[in-house]
Parts: C-alpha cells; structure tokens; sequence
C-alpha cells in the first residue's frame, strides 16, 4: 500500500530537499518499519511517500535541510543487521514512479535511456509520459511496439493526464493522417506533437516530410511512434542517440518487435477505429 503525504509540509518548511532511499529487509520482524521511520524522525528526516517494491524492499520519498542527516542514517544502519541501505540519490522520473507503482522500471542494459514495458503495465507508461510532458523541458520521445500494444493510447492519455494538447502530424488513428502545414497559433511548446514513422516513411508527400522536419527541429516536445523507421528515412537526419527517451511496449516481454511486415505493405492498411 503506498503512503502519500499529499500535504505542503507545515512544521518543518526548511526541510525542502526531497531524496530518494531504497532499503531491504533482512529479517522483516513485526515492528521494524515503525522502528525505521522513528530513527528518521528522530534525526530530521520527513517522509513523504514510503511503498513496498518487489517482496523485501522499500522506497521512501524523502525530506531534510542537510543531506549529511542521509548520511547519518546511513552510518547508524550500517550497525542495524536487519536492514541494508540502497539507493539514496536526488529522486529521478523513474524513482518517483517505482514510489507510485511498487516496482522498479526496467532499462535496457544496452542503453539506458530505453524503457520497457508490457501491455498489462500500459498504466505505468501513461504516467511515465505525463511526468515527461508536465516537465517544462522539451524531448524527443521514441514508442516503439507492434501494432494495437497501446502506443498512441498511451501518449494521448500522457497529454491528457499532463494538461497538455496533442497534434497528430501522421497518424492512423481515425484514417490515416499526413499533415502537411500547421497553424501558426498550432507552435506551442506547450503542445505534444506526435508522428507515425510507419505512415510518413511510407509517404511520398514531400510537404508533408518538410513539416515533420520542421517539427523535429523545433523546441516543442515530440513523440515518434515506430522510431527505427524515421531514422531508417534518409530525409530525415535523425540518430537513435538524438533521442532523449525510448520506450518499448510490448503484449507479453518475449515479443519481438520487427518492422519485416511494414517493409511488404503498410501495417495500417486496412484498420479502422480498432486500432485505438
């Protein structure tokens, strides 16, 4: 169960920096826990968000006005034989939705700006989006999957979730989409824009690439669904490395994701509303 202190912190307002700490019990005898976030108080530290993660660890959110209070926990845990200290570090994307769903995200050993998720966790990606696209930063987003795994559902939901407006550049959501101008009143940095690589590698409407690159390289954020095929397009410039996040849905975490049925026909064809 996860505990959130949703309150702005009135007794102690000079304990503003928030700090992410993992542990693991060794011996989960009845009232450790109570024991734990006692010596926290004790030593001034407030805790924010604490969840189970996995079956014998912890994440906690916390909050102090000295990072060497962390460091006295610390020491003081290193005496403790019931528990082993982890992580400890200013709190990341990730951390913040490991306290809020109990798990920890999954990286690709490969590169760890590649995330990876299944369909039945498509909850998590939502929320992963919507922290990216609340952040007032721009990115470059990558969804790789095959068809109908929750893609776009996902970064629409994201959009939603964060307050933010979506645009489709290419899309086969309703009828296959291939924008070739927007609005001026459509550049906002607010605004997510997102882009069917399937659908516009495939186009030959050269107006339609230009605005895509113009897309790209404006400071907005931008979501490219099926990534490898927009980098695979010699007109556009793009590299895997120019993307700040990649995330990987799948149906179940063996499926493999190839792009051989995209390269006979268009994988979109003959769908209709179905696929959202």
């Amino acid at each position: 169960m996860v505990y959130v202190n949703t309150e702005k912190p009135n007794f102690y307002p000079e304990r503003d920096e928030e700090v992410y700490l993992e542990y693991k019990n060794l011996d989960d005898r009845p009232g450790l826990l109570g024991d734990i976030l006692s010596l926290m108080g004790n030593i001034g530290l407030s805790i924010k968000t604490i969840n189970g993660v996995e079956v014998s660890q912890r994440a906690l959110l916390l909050r102090t006005d000295n990072l060497w209070k962390l460091e006295r926990f610390k020491w003081i845990c290193r005496h403790v034989d019931e528990i082993e200290v982890g992580k400890m570090r200013t709190p990341t994307i990730t951390d913040r939705l490991t306290l809020r769903h109990g798990r920890f995200i999954k990286r690709a050993e490969e590169n760890k700006n590649i995330f990876r998720f299944t369909r039945a966790e498509i909850s998590v990606v939502v929320d992963f989006l919507a922290i990216l696209f609340a952040i007032d930063e721009t990115f470059l987003i990558g969804v790789r999957g095959m068809p109908r795994v929750g893609k776009t559902e996902s970064v629409v939901a994201g959009s939603v979730s964060a307050g933010d407006k979506w645009l489709f550049l290419s899309s086969t959501m309703l009828k296959q989409t291939e924008r070739t101008s927007l609005h001026k009143q459509e550049f906002d940095k607010g605004n997510v824009y997102i882009i069917d690589g399937a659908v516009t590698s495939k186009s030959t409407n050269t107006d339609h690439k230009r605005l895509v690159n113009q897309v790209l390289n404006y400071d907005g954020t931008t979501v490219v669904e099926h990534p490898d095929l927009l980098i695979d397009d010699s007109f556009f410039k793009l590299k895997q490395e120019d993307f700040d996040y990649i995330i990987e849905i799948r149906e179940h975490e063996d499926q493999e994701i190839t792009y051989e049925k995209h390269k006979k026909r268009h994988w979109f064809e003959s769908d209709n509303m179905d696929f959202f």
